[in-house]
């Protein structure tokens, strides 16, 4: 009798062969669902958000930077500056909290320091702080997932994980970055982002134009495949509560900034 010598099955226990980064990134892009039950499956890797949010953190200064030096379009933003800086100043002078003088004063020295941060150390110090502020941003939020994900839906995931999930989707957010600023070159105004808001060029303090900034198809693309993201590295059996969370967050927080800033224009940058 002939000898069998075809090759044992692989056995269903074995583990599966982990995607590359390159992988992964056209997988969130194309295929999420099929690429976080694959990525689930090992342990996180420090790479997978470290690199995705690095990287939307260089094209998001790069972009500022390029948009910012067309003429046009830096002295609008800087109007825009001047006039809200003006405006909290001119309220101080009616308040008897300083004098018309040392309102000019400090007016002048707003200008100067406007100016400044168009020097190669203003475009360091930028650049510095654009990192350390997305870094702390991504850190908060993936906290808030993380402790919705763990005690309120009672998932099986760690905090490393909801960083994989958050982070990979940086590559939509790069997306969209890239989208902007090239927008903004053909508009000839800084656009943020490219939501119907920024698009037709809509005031966001007020109900509509807020309403508006939420539609934002890269947006809503992330925050979908953020939650495909968690439910998989949280192994749920339910996507539809992870939407629920997600959206409920992105939404609840942007209604509460959007209340603050009313009263306190400032705040106003802390909205998303």
């Amino acid at each position: 009798m002939e000898e069998n010598t075809t090759p044992e099955p692989t056995s269903e226990n074995q583990e599966e062969e982990e995607l590359s980064h390159s992988d992964k990134i056209i997988g969130i892009l194309t295929e999420p669902t099929t690429t976080f039950e694959k990525i689930s499956k090992h342990p996180p890797k420090t790479i997978d958000w470290l690199l995705p949010i690095t990287l939307l953190l260089v094209v998001v200064a790069i972009t500022r930077f390029i948009v910012l030096s067309n003429p046009e379009i830096y002295y609008a933003e800087k109007q825009k500056q001047v006039e809200k800086i003006q405006e909290r100043f001119d309220k101080m002078v009616q308040n008897g909290q300083m004098t018309k003088e040392q309102a000019d004063e400090q007016m002048n020295k707003v200008q100067d320091n406007i100016d400044k941060a168009r020097s190669p150390l203003g475009y360091v110090l930028q650049f510095v702080g654009i990192l350390v502020f997305g870094f702390v941003v991504f850190f908060i939020v993936s906290a808030v997932y993380f402790l919705f994900s763990k005690f309120i839906l009672k998932g099986d995931g760690t905090y490393a994980g909801v960083m994989v999930a958050n982070g990979l989707t940086a590559y939509i957010a790069i997306i969209s970055v890239i989208i902007a600023a090239i927008l903004s070159m053909i508009f000839s105004r800084l656009l943020n982002d490219v939501s119907i808001a920024s698009l037709v060029n809509a005031n966001k303090m007020s109900f509509s134009g807020f309403l508006l900034s939420k539609l934002d198809v890269f947006t809503i693309w992330s925050f979908i495949v953020v939650s495909i993201g968690l439910a998989k590295m949280f192994k749920s059996a339910s996507t539809v509560k992870y939407y629920v969370m997600v959206f409920g967050v992105w939404i609840g927080w942007s209604l509460i900034v959007y209340i603050l800033a009313k009263a306190v224009p400032f705040l106003s940058f802390l909205g998303g």
